[in-house]
């Protein structure tokens, strides 16, 4: 292995010693992150672990209860909250959402990263308690006009929950400088090599690859 081998060696491979990251993905609903974020798990040579979140609102036709969402009563979330068990929580919609702790850490532990799908709230919370661990990513539509098209054409909600996640998306997106990058999304695949070359160099990253480094150049100064 080369040294400039090396540094992709360690960004591919979990065993090299590394903890693994947390990359954040946010959006206003419509802006197309569902599409990049399953995307970006259908990659195989990533190998990114979603992070299943709970929530309190109702399933929708298209989604699966353990896939999409962990879906639980606003009983079970409130005990979850309470107890430490939510890496991050908010409230969105009047609907509750959460991250559970335990499976989080369980995958960064193993030098493997994890893909989270959450908003601006959520990913205050998990980058005030996780700190370097941590990438954000924040995905804006084209336009206004746009977004309002996607979700009337996804043609799940009514025409008041349209306007009311407009609203919210004008108040996410005023949010956009909270985030480590920032991509806007009028071209779906130009968007998602955007997406990996992020990933690929957060990577590479000296602090995230430093004990392979420090092996090799170990060795390259024995020679």
């Amino acid at each position: 292995m080369s040294l400039a081998d090396a540094p992709r060696e360690a960004a591919l491979k979990a065993g090299s010693g590394r903890r693994g990251l947390m990359l954040i993905l946010s959006s206003p609903s419509g802006a197309g992150k569902t599409t990049l974020t399953r995307m970006l798990l259908q990659t195989k040579e990533l190998d990114l672990t979603l992070s299943i979140s709970v929530t309190t609102r109702p399933r929708r036709h298209s989604e699966a209860d353990g896939i999409h969402y962990h879906f639980i009563t606003r009983r079970q979330f409130e005990l979850m909250r309470d107890g430490g068990d939510l890496l991050e929580w908010a409230e969105v919609h009047g609907n509750f959402y959460g991250t559970p702790r335990a499976p989080v850490e369980a995958v960064l532990t193993q030098g493997r990263d994890i893909l989270f799908d959450i908003d601006y709230q959520g990913t205050q919370q998990v980058r005030e308690s996780a700190g370097p661990d941590v990438v954000t990513i924040f995905i804006l539509p084209p336009s206004m006009r746009e977004l309002r098209a996607r979700l009337e054409r996804r043609a799940e909600d009514s025409g008041e929950t349209i306007a009311k996640r407009l609203d919210n998306a004008r108040n996410e997106i005023a949010r956009w400088e909270q985030y480590d990058y920032v991509l806007i999304n009028d071209d779906i695949q130009r968007t998602f090599d955007d997406l990996l070359a992020i990933v690929t160099a957060e990577r590479l990253r000296r602090p995230r690859v430093q004990p392979a480094i420090e092996d090799f150049v170990k060795r390259l100064l024995a020679e």
